[in-house]
């Protein structure tokens, strides 16, 4: 006779995708700028050298793309479940973070990023591995903060599991 579990399991779901997206370029504006001010003084290097330091710009054209190519292998998936995020150019990297581990979310909106209508998410999280995840400079964070905490409540309702605050005031165990 088969004996049934009493235990209540989740009933199993779908994953589906909600969100998807990579960092702006935005996010190394400083960076873009130090490599352009460097082909400058190559460039004007060159007028002194007789046109030898016109092999300097390769430099920071190299530096450059390296830059650009970094940030746009970067992408970020929010599923009903779960964060991932993917990033490498030659040694890819998978990070996923179960979305009932997030504990707190945040989101930051820098002048320049706003002017451009970005911002940054910073999740901190009960995750051994990635106690805080940050996602910069994204197109429309605060409706992607919203996103997440719709999704964050529902895995935490599906698996039924809450989030329980043992430190004191100040962060100390009492």
């Amino acid at each position: 006779m088969p004996v049934e579990d009493a235990s209540p399991t989740p009933p199993a779901t779908q994953e589906t995708v909600l969100w998807s997206g990579h960092s702006s370029q935005w996010v190394h504006f400083w960076w873009y700028l130090f490599c352009v001010l460097l082909a400058i003084a190559a460039a004007v290097g060159a007028l002194f050298t007789a046109g030898l330091s016109l092999v300097g710009l390769l430099i920071p054209l190299l530096m450059w793309i390296g830059r650009w190519w970094m940030t746009r292998t970067t992408k970020y998936e929010l599923t009903s479940q779960r964060l991932r995020k993917t990033s490498g150019i030659l040694n890819r990297t998978l990070d996923e973070l179960e979305l009932y581990r997030v504990k707190d979310y945040s989101v930051e909106m820098p002048l320049l990023m706003r002017i451009f209508g970005l911002g940054n998410i910073r999740l901190v999280t009960s995750d051994a591995t990635t106690p805080v995840v940050d996602i910069p400079a994204i197109k429309d964070a605060m409706e992607v903060r919203e996103l997440l905490r719709t999704a964050v409540q529902a895995e935490r309702d599906r698996k039924r599991v809450r989030e329980l605050d043992v430190d004191g005031p100040g962060g100390a165990i009492p």
